[in-house]
C-alpha cells in the first residue's frame, strides 16, 4: 500500500514540474509590447562617410542610442553594454546597431571612425551616425527619449542612457536603461525572442 502511494505522489509530482515548466515556457514566449513606431524619415551619415536612413534599418531588427565620444559620464557604461550586445550578434545579418551622436560639433565623421575602431566592432554591424543637430535631437523624441544641449550637464549636453529596439516593421518593441548589466540581458533575450520567432501567436 505505501509503495502504491508513494508511485502515486512520484507520479503527481512529475506531473507537476511538467505543468511548471510548460507555465515557464508560455511565459518566454510571450508576446513583446508595440511600444510604439518609427513613423519619421532620417538621414544620416556614418563613420564610413555613408549614408544612414530608413531604407538601411528597412526589413531588420536595430537597437538605437543616443551619446557623444567625449561624454564624461553614462555613455562608457552604455558602450560597454552596447558591446555586450553587439559580441552576442556580429554574425546575425537580421541586427543592426545605431548610435547616434548627439555633439555634432565635435564628432565629425573621422572621430567617429576613430572611436569605432578603438572598440574593435564591424562597421556594417554598428554605424555611428551624425548630421543636423536638430534633426538629431528630433529625432531622439521620436524614439521617446530625451537629447539636447544643457550647459549645466557634464560635457554640455543631456541625454537618455535608453536602448531602443525597433522591429522590422518599425515597431518598437522595448526600451532598456544601457547603464545596466541586467536590463542589456533582458533585452539581449528579447533579441533573440524576436529574431527565432518565438512570440507567441
Amino acid at each position: 500500500m505505501n509503495k502504491l502511494i508513494s508511485q502515486y505522489i512520484g507520479f503527481g509530482l512529475l506531473i507537476l514540474l511538467g505543468l511548471s515548466a510548460s507555465c515557464q515556457t508560455a511565459k518566454e514566449k510571450q508576446t513583446l509590447p508595440v511600444i510604439g513606431k518609427v513613423t519619421r524619415s532620417f538621414q544620416f551619415v556614418d563613420q564610413d562617410s555613408q549614408v544612414v536612413n530608413n531604407e538601411t534599418v528597412k526589413g531588420k531588427y536595430y537597437v538605437t542610442d543616443f551619446f557623444f565620444t567625449s561624454c564624461p559620464t553614462i555613455c562608457p557604461k552604455m558602450k560597454a553594454q552596447m558591446l555586450t550586445v553587439y559580441e552576442e550578434f556580429k554574425d546575425q545579418d537580421q541586427l543592426l546597431l545605431l548610435s547616434h551622436s548627439i555633439d555634432t560639433r565635435n564628432d565629425s565623421v573621422p572621430v567617429l571612425k576613430e572611436y569605432s575602431e578603438r572598440l574593435g566592432v564591424d562597421r556594417q554591424r554598428w554605424r555611428f551616425v551624425t548630421g543636423d543637430k536638430k534633426e538629431i535631437f528630433e529625432m531622439a523624441k521620436h524614439y521617446m527619449v530625451t537629447a539636447m544641449e544643457d550647459a549645466n550637464s557634464p560635457g554640455g549636453y543631456a541625454h537618455s542612457g535608453a536602448f531602443i529596439l525597433v522591429d522590422p516593421e518599425g515597431q518598437v518593441r522595448g526600451v532598456y536603461d544601457g547603464t545596466q548589466e541586467i536590463e542589456t540581458q533582458d533585452l539581449i533575450q528579447d533579441i533573440k525572442q524576436l529574431l527565432h520567432g518565438q512570440e507567441a501567436q
